[in-house]
């Protein structure tokens, strides 16, 4: 099936056929003439090969996804979520996500080959790091990149969560249950601006409760449960006398109940747990976990759209999307059912009416 196909069956030229499936931008073509063309290849088959798209536009139709750290495609279940919502919206405009893991630690900036040799015609950063040499860069040479988190330092387009007034809420909420001597359990090394924004959340709560900060109740988590249960191991053979641990993410917190148990300590009763992410299992441990729960498929929607229109060349109404987050209130912050959230099922492929009528409003400004 070819071009000529098309354009004899629909009764339009060849030019317009490559303009509408390869989705040359500017081109004046009118809506009805559009859907025909479209339908008719739906209806004959056609499918438009990578090379005449990139001939054609100038574009692959691709977008980079970086992974600011190899280990995290193993381990983390946030990724899967936002790479859901992104996939979800890069199919509808006719893109692929090319995901891209840093293996090299000691080279944050070795995606930057993807551009220079122009393989890809966007870029979205999941978990950027403050280390990185190029990000700041390709902001300033206004290539199309957005952030998945906040980059200090330069003004990229973003999206993001407050991640250090939620972790301080979710410290405060510890604080009000009793709790006096909490932990806290990092779940990525410090290079990754999210580790030092939920860390600063836990002092500063514990600060504005008039609690000592003491660096012997913090323990390094390295992405993995794994690594959460080892590090949920040393601090408590330090600080023993602790009641309660902000875990920096869900996953570090599934280490640290099944180290607490295996050391014979009872979530909540004898130690109290607090997780981040609400990933789509925390409901389902036992005891059920209390977290921040942010929207990690609307985040990945967000982003890409935000994207696209920086690869079209519209200049979007904010440079920043602050998306919402909430406390999840479960069993293992030992809080009273009466103080629990309740459950909905909003995980999966739905991020709730609540967070993405929040998102709409902080990118239009509450517009249709």
């Amino acid at each position: 099936m070819t071009l000529k196909h098309v354009a004899e069956r629909a009764g339009v030229s060849l030019t317009t056929v490559s303009l509408v499936l390869n989705r040359v931008a500017g081109s004046s073509i009118g809506a009805d003439t559009r859907a025909r063309v479209l339908r008719v290849a739906a209806d004959l088959g056609y499918v438009a090969s990578a090379a005449a798209r990139t001939l054609a536009s100038g574009r692959t139709q691709t977008v980079g996804l970086i992974i600011c750290h190899a280990d995290h495609l193993l381990v983390d279940a946030f990724i899967p979520q936002a790479l859901f919502g992104m996939n979800q919206v890069a199919h509808d405009l006719g893109f692929r996500v090319l995901v891209e893991a840093v293996e090299d630690v000691s080279r944050p900036d070795a995606y930057h080959e993807l551009v220079h040799a122009k393989q890809i015609d966007g870029l979205l950063v999941l978990n950027p790091r403050a280390d990185d040499l190029r990000l700041p860069q390709l902001v300033q040479d206004e290539f199309p990149v957005v952030t998945l988190g906040t980059l200090p330092g330069c003004d990229p387009y973003m999206v993001y969560t407050d991640e250090e007034t939620h972790s301080a809420d979710a410290v405060a909420h510890l604080i009000r249950l009793g709790h006096e001597r909490i932990g806290h359990i990092t779940f990525a090394p410090d290079a990754y601006l999210a580790t030092g924004a939920r860390a600063r959340g836990y002092r500063t709560a514990l600060e504005e409760a008039g609690l000592a900060f003491d660096t012997s109740a913090i323990a390094l988590g390295h992405f993995s449960a794994a690594s959460g249960a080892r590090a949920t191991a040393e601090l408590f053979a330090r600080r023993g006398d602790l009641t309660a641990v902000f875990c920096g993410n869900d996953t570090i917190a599934l280490g640290a109940l099944s180290a607490l148990a295996e050391a014979g300590r009872r979530v909540p009763d004898d130690v109290a747990i607090v997780g981040y992410d609400d990933i789509p299992t925390a409901r389902y441990l036992s005891p059920a976990l209390t977290t921040v729960r942010g929207p990690a498929v609307l985040h990945g929607r967000r982003a890409m759209e935000l994207l696209h229109d920086l690869i079209e060349g519209r200049t979007p109404p904010t440079r920043s999307v602050k998306l919402p987050s909430e406390l999840v209130v479960r069993r293992s912050c030992g809080a009273p059912a009466a103080l629990r959230t309740p459950e909905l099922d909003r995980h999966d492929t739905s991020v709730g009416d609540v967070a993405r009528d929040a998102a709409h409003t902080a990118i239009t400004g509450g517009g249709p």
